[in-house]
């Protein structure tokens, strides 16, 4: 057994697969001069720093209802939000339908018809209209938004280029509303992640706050002050929250990965989402697995019920096998069994993978809190809003986060943080904004 754990952590050191292949100040370092770069507008960053033209406040008007649109995956959500005088959310009229262009393409003026008939039902009740819109888009000045591109899920072509808020409005009033006095805040999830942490009631006296998403890809947001902004011109007293698409930050730890990256549509974009996210994070380390099965790290009956019983690995299958590696129901399992050589190697193989994965985490909120400034006192932490099923639901990989961080921004950089986890994010994080407009 001792020789086969020696080949296999030499294998994972040979592709940098293992966490500690990671230099992390290196990375921090990185990741910083790709945010700087990006601020200034440098094209070359990886990092595109949006401008949000949405900031933080300490308060929000009770008791004033807002209306919510969330669009985001294949779900169009609709609601109504208010705050009572202790920033208690309270959420009422819910109802969940299909996104426009779902199943079939459509028109711009189907797209805004088929919103508008969810958010008539409420139009009367507020004058506040937060959109939650979580594709690529360009938030505007005037905080509208403009679609660049939709997942392959939303087949909507004429949407593209057009403002939300000013787009749905005209629909709205060419059924007859008077909304002279609505005003539509659009977002997106990251941006609302934060601001829900920054909206819920807290006893913590936080310094900073982060929304931070690592589900089926990944994000991050934090507040900049407008004088650091440099390719926008903007009150210098004053801060807004900065999407940074941190999915797309530019990093190979080494050539296995770049065989990886090179397997996928787009190779030279989104390298972070794709080491850490719940899309990619099973697919590469089924490709590790097949590498290590040709090294000769597996039995070959292993590789013969591995190539007939998994396709593509996925996420949940890897997790699965970390948490209960003797559960006979569990595909990975039945892929070892009777061979505790194999057992140990897969286990090691995926736990690596993992670790590395929260490493990269942690190094993307390690910059993030030191670039905010904030989290300097122990007793004034920063909030980090996270959200996400990979974060939460894959074995060890949020236990071993809070390791790295412990380890780096805490004993290294002397910062301070605290994870929640606040439900409804995306529709309280967009009441908030529309309250602020």
């Amino acid at each position: 057994m001792h020789e086969i754990v020696r080949k296999t952590e030499e294998f994972l050191n040979r592709f940098k697969i293992d966490a500690d292949q990671i230099d992390m100040e290196m990375l921090v370092s990185s990741f910083l001069t790709e945010m700087e770069k990006g601020l200034a507008g440098d094209r070359n960053s990886s990092l595109k720093m949006i401008p949000t033209y949405t900031t933080t406040s300490e308060t929000i008007p009770a008791d004033r209802p807002v209306i919510v649109i969330d669009a985001g995956g294949t779900n169009l959500r609709t609601c109504l939000v208010r705050f009572d005088r202790e920033k208690n959310p309270h959420i009422s009229e819910f109802r969940k339908t299909s996104m426009p262009g779902v199943r079939s393409e459509v028109s711009a003026k189907e797209f805004f018809s088929i919103i508008a008939d969810e958010v008539e039902r409420l139009i009367e009740k507020s004058d506040r209209i937060g959109f939650c819109f979580s594709y690529a888009a360009e938030i505007t000045c005037d905080r509208d938004g403009i679609p660049l591109v939709f997942s392959k899920e939303i087949k909507a072509p004429e949407v593209v280029g057009l403002p939300l808020g000013k787009s749905l409005l005209a629909e709205l009033a060419s059924r007859g509303h008077d909304v002279r006095k609505k005003k539509v805040a659009v977002l997106n999830d990251t941006v609302a992640t934060l601001l829900a942490g920054q909206g819920t009631p807290s006893d913590v006296p936080y310094s900073g706050y982060i929304g931070f998403i690592l589900g089926t890809g990944t994000n991050t947001a934090y507040v900049e002050s407008n004088r650091k902004i440099v390719k926008l011109s903007a009150d210098p007293s004053k801060t807004q929250i900065i999407n940074i698409e941190s999915g797309n930050f530019a990093f190979c730890p080494g050539p296995f990965d770049r065989k990886f990256f090179d397997s996928t549509k787009e190779p030279d974009q989104y390298h972070l989402e794709k080491m850490i996210s719940g899309s990619y994070l099973g697919p590469i380390c089924g490709s590790i697995i097949k590498e290590a099965i040709h090294a000769g790290l597996f039995s070959e009956t292993f590789g013969e019920r591995y190539e007939e019983r998994i396709g593509t690995l996925s996420t949940t299958v890897m997790s699965n096998y970390l948490e209960m590696p003797f559960n006979p129901e569990y595909e990975l399992v039945q892929c070892v069994e009777g061979d505790e050589k194999d057992a140990h190697v897969l286990w090691k193989i995926i736990n690596a993978v993992i670790e590395r994965a929260a490493k990269l985490t942690a190094a993307n909120l390690t910059s993030t809190i030191l670039k905010s400034g904030a989290g300097t006192d122990p007793r004034r932490p920063v909030c980090i809003n996270a959200d996400g099923t990979t974060l939460y639901k894959t074995e060890y990989l949020l236990e071993y986060v809070n390791c790295y961080l412990h380890q780096y921004l805490q004993r290294t950089y002397k910062r301070y943080y605290r994870f929640v986890r606040i439900d409804d994010s995306p529709t309280i994080g967009s009441a908030v904004a529309a309250l602020g407009l």
